[in-house]
């Protein structure tokens, strides 16, 4: 028996501040994308999840794979 697919978590750490260009400094989603995060379907939350990696990556915060 196949159980249905976990719905895709949000990366959320609970450090909560948006920056100059309305980009939360703990998740890396916009203010936009995190207020929407509800209503999404799991393939948006994972194009959302994609840019916010792409956004801590040019930050500097992590390093992109190789």
């Amino acid at each position: 028996m196949n159980s249905p697919p976990k719905p895709v978590k949000s990366p959320c750490i609970s450090v909560c501040a948006l920056d100059e260009q309305d980009v939360c400094t703990g998740c890396q989603r916009t203010a936009a994308e995190i207020t929407q995060w509800g209503r999404m379907s799991d393939d948006q939350r994972r194009a959302v999840l994609r840019l916010a990696h792409e956004r801590a990556v040019a930050q500097g915060l992590v390093f992109a794979g190789g």
